[in-house]
C-alpha cells in the first residue's frame, strides 16, 4: 500500500513536470519567434544596419609603410587638440598618406551640399572646378546644388565617382533670409533618401574656392570650421549674439571659438540635429520680430558651444582671403573669393 502510494505521488510529480516544462518551453519558443520578429522587422533592420555601418573603425593594412609618428616633434605654434580632447587639424598634424590608405578601405562616400541663389550662380565655375581638383580627391563626392536658377549652372567635367545633382529652391528677396533658410532645407535633406547615399556630410558656401587638398582628415562625428577672422581674439571678442531676448544668445564669459557657418559637417544624424535647431530657434526668434545678429551663423555657434564637436578644422579650411597671410596657416586649403557685397547680395 505504502509503495503503491509512493508510486502514485511519483506519477503525479512528472506528469507536472512535464506539464510545466512543456509551457516553459512554449514560452521560450514564444518569446523566441517574438524576438526573430523584432530583429527581421525592416525598420528595426535598416536601423542595425545603419548603425554597423557608420562603425568604419581606423584599420590600418599590414605591411603598409609611413612614417614613424613621435609624441616630440610637430606643430609647436599652434593648439592642436581642444580641452574637451577634440583634435584640431593643422598642416603637419596628420600623415596624408597614412589616413588615406585608411579610409580606402572603408569605400565611403561624402555629400555635399552648396547654394547658389541669385547673383550667387557666378561662383560655381571656380568652386566645383576647383573642388574637382582638391576635395576629396579619389573618393566618392555626391554634389548637391540648390539653387533658384538651374539654367545658370555651368557645365563642369566631374571626375570618375563625383556625381552633381541639381536641386530647384525658391528665389528670396533678402540674403539674410537665404542664409537662414538653408538651414530647413538642409535639416530635410539629412533626413531624406540622400543619407542612405552618403556616408558623411559637408556643407559649404559657393563663394569659395579651393587653393589645396582638402580630404579625409576632415572626416569625424561632428565638425566645425574655427572662423577665420577670430582664430587668435579673446572670447570676450567674439561677435556672438548677447542679446538675452534672443534664443542664439551666449552671455559674456562662455564659449570656446568662434565658428563659421560656412564650413561645417559630419554624419547625417549629427548634421540633422544641428540644422534642426538651428531651424527651430530661428523660428522662435522670428515670432518674437528678433533676428540674431550673424543669423544662423549665431544659432550654429549656440549649438556647437554645448554640443561639443568632435574634431574642429584651422582656418586653413576656410580662409578670409588668399591675398592675405599668417605665420600660422601654412597652407591655404579653402578660401572666401573677392567680392563685392553690396553688388552681389539682394537688400545688402
Amino acid at each position: 500500500m505504502k509503495l503503491n502510494r509512493i508510486f502514485i505521488l511519483f506519477i503525479l510529480l512528472l506528469l507536472g513536470i512535464l506539464f510545466y516544462g512543456a509551457s516553459y518551453l512554449g514560452y521560450i519558443q514564444e518569446s523566441y519567434r517574438k524576438l526573430q520578429i523584432q530583429i527581421t522587422d525592416p525598420s528595426i533592420k535598416t536601423v542595425l544596419m545603419t548603425e554597423e555601418h557608420k562603425d568604419f573603425g581606423l584599420r590600418s593594412s599590414p605591411g603598409f609603410l609611413y612614417s614613424q609618428p613621435s609624441l616630440l616633434e610637430g606643430r609647436t605654434d599652434v593648439v592642436s587638440i581642444t580641452p574637451w580632447l577634440a583634435p584640431i587639424i593643422w598642416e603637419g598634424s596628420f600623415d596624408s598618406t597614412l589616413i588615406d590608405s585608411i579610409y580606402k578601405q572603408q569605400n565611403i562616400t561624402i555629400a555635399t551640399t552648396v547654394f547658389a541663389l541669385g547673383k550667387y550662380t557666378r561662383f560655381l565655375k571656380e568652386f566645383l572646378e576647383s573642388a574637382e581638383q582638391h576635395y576629396f580627391v579619389g573618393f566618392r563626392v555626391r554634389y548637391y546644388l540648390f539653387t533658384d536658377q538651374p539654367e545658370e549652372v555651368p557645365e563642369i567635367k566631374l571626375g570618375e565617382e563625383r556625381y552633381l545633382t541639381i536641386l530647384k529652391v525658391p528665389s528670396l528677396d533678402r540674403w539674410q533670409d537665404i542664409s537662414m533658410g538653408r538651414m530647413e532645407i538642409l535639416e530635410k535633406l539629412t533626413k531624406s533618401e540622400v543619407a542612405n547615399e552618403a556616408d558623411y556630410i559637408f556643407c559649404l558656401d559657393v563663394d569659395t574656392k579651393f587653393y589645396g587638398p582638402w580630404g579625409v582628415e576632415t572626416l569625424g562625428r561632428l565638425v566645425a570650421v574655427i572662423h577665420p577672422w577670430f582664430y587668435d581674439y579673446p572670447r570676450d571678442q567674439f561677435t556672438y549674439e548677447r542679446r538675452p531676448e534672443s534664443q542664439a544668445f551666449i552671455p559674456v564669459g562662455e564659449g570656446d571659438y568662434y565658428y563659421t557657418a560656412a564650413a561645417f559637417g559630419g554624419l547625417f544624424k549629427e548634421v540633422h540635429e544641428l540644422t534642426k535647431y538651428c531651424r527651430e530657434r530661428q523660428s522662435i526668434d522670428a515670432s518674437k520680430a528678433i533676428e540674431a545678429l550673424w543669423h544662423d551663423e549665431s544659432h550654429l555657434n549656440k549649438y556647437l558651444l554645448y554640443n561639443k564637436p568632435s574634431k574642429l578644422l584651422s582656418p586653413e579650411y576656410l580662409w578670409r582671403d588668399i591675398s592675405s597671410s599668417t605665420r600660422h596657416v601654412k597652407v591655404i586649403r579653402l578660401s572666401h573669393v573677392a567680392k563685392n557685397n553690396v553688388e552681389v547680395r539682394p537688400n545688402a
